[in-house]
């Protein structure tokens, strides 16, 4: 058995060529540092390899083995330092290649594209590669949601110039006409441009509600109220339009509901909706207002005219601001107050619903268009 003297040499023998390694390992890498990682990499790698052949010849020194012995260890060790640089090598390569991938993958990140995960590499690598690849589709649908967006507020500013243009131009030719004196009695010409003028501080505050609205600046008022009471005011109002347009509005279903809400800001979203659904309905038919309790506190709450209402895809495009199916469904400025002018009313009957607590959302049915509310009894705005 060997003597604890002689144990204790080997452990110091080989406790001193280690630190040697890892110190001549460390100032190599520092030199190395501005190198690639496969360099690196077998430079680690080596170091393991260096610093057992290394510790293997000093013990055998000191054990004054013979010469052929030594001989024989020497070879012994020189083949497998050769191996076990070569096999770091290869590792090295390999990790690089790795690395490489990724390299390319975050390039084509940056250029905008869309990367599939891959696999074959270190665990830790092909997990990389997975996280990356859900970054990438994140990135590409944030993108493309921004194309949207700004291709909506592009279509939205020409809209919104548009249905501006148009009062104005009116106030300008009356005003012309009184210039000239082309108007026999131009006081008959005030209302018509009170009408006009309405028209444009109804857009402006439109706009100012919907600017609200998409700030989280919204306040509600909320308290409890008939549901039946909202709906049979928001009828009021829009009356005198519907029997303009020849269509009668009927209600179903709606008393005995009570609702925590801003009774205001709920009245605005039925008046919203009965306004579009005025605008599309056929003459001489009926807008029916219908209450469901579809689970437990909540109801929908359903506008339902017998338009012929939107394709099937626009259901929920319909709601986007400024949003128009076509050239065709874009209402003229009307004296009683019906068209919106910049698409801008079902934008806040949405976000007002939403800001309660529920949604609004449009749907085909047999009997018709139909537009409905979601609303939670108890109430979910701020």
């Amino acid at each position: 058995m060997l003597a604890g003297a002689d144990v204790l040499l080997i452990v110091m023998t080989c406790l001193l060529v280690a630190v040697c390694v890892a110190a001549l390992t460390l100032a190599v890498l520092r030199v190395l540092r501005r190198r690639s990682v496969r360099a690196q990499l077998m430079l680690v790698a080596s170091a393991g390899v260096v610093t057992m052949a290394a510790s293997v010849v000093a013990i055998s020194l000191e054990m004054y083995i013979s010469t052929h012995d030594l001989t024989v260890l020497l070879v012994v060790i020189g083949v497998s330092l050769v191996l076990g640089i070569t096999t770091a090598w290869v590792v090295a390569r390999a990790m690089r290649s790795s690395f490489d991938r990724l390299s390319a993958s975050l390039d084509e990140v940056g250029r905008g594209g869309v990367i599939v995960a891959e696999q074959g590499g270190s665990r830790e690598l092909d997990d990389l590669s997975v996280r990356l690849a859900e970054v990438s589709a994140k990135v590409d649908a944030a993108n493309a949601e921004l194309e949207r967006l700004d291709s909506a507020r592009r279509r939205f500013f020409a809209w919104i110039s548009h249905d501006l243009r148009t009062p104005l131009t009116a106030v300008r030719a009356l005003a012309e006409s009184i210039e000239d004196g082309a108007a026999d009695a131009p006081e008959r010409f005030a209302g018509q441009v009170r009408v006009q003028v309405e028209t444009m501080s109804r857009m402006v505050d439109d706009l100012f509600e919907l600017s609200t609205l998409t700030s989280g600046a919204v306040q509600l008022q909320t308290q409890q109220v008939e549901l039946l009471d909202v709906v049979s005011d928001a009828v009021a109002d829009v009356a005198a339009a519907a029997d303009r347009h020849g269509v009668r509005i009927v209600e179903r279903g709606v008393g005995g509901h009570v609702l925590w809400a801003d009774p205001h800001q709920l009245g605005r979203i039925v008046v919203n909706l009965l306004t579009n659904a005025i605008r599309h309905a056929p003459r001489g038919t009926d807008i029916v207002i219908s209450a469901t309790e579809v689970e437990r506190n909540r109801l929908v709450l359903g506008i339902l005219d017998h338009g012929s209402g939107v394709a099937v895809e626009d259901l929920d495009r319909m709601f986007d601001v400024g949003w128009r199916e076509d050239a065709a469904r874009t209402a003229p400025i009307d004296q009683d107050g019906v068209a919106s002018g910049a698409g801008l009313g079902l934008s806040i009957a949405r976000g007002l619903a939403r800001a309660h607590g529920g949604e609004v959302f449009a749907e085909r049915t047999d009997e018709g268009f139909r537009m409905n509310v979601l609303l939670p009894f108890g109430g979910g705005g701020s």
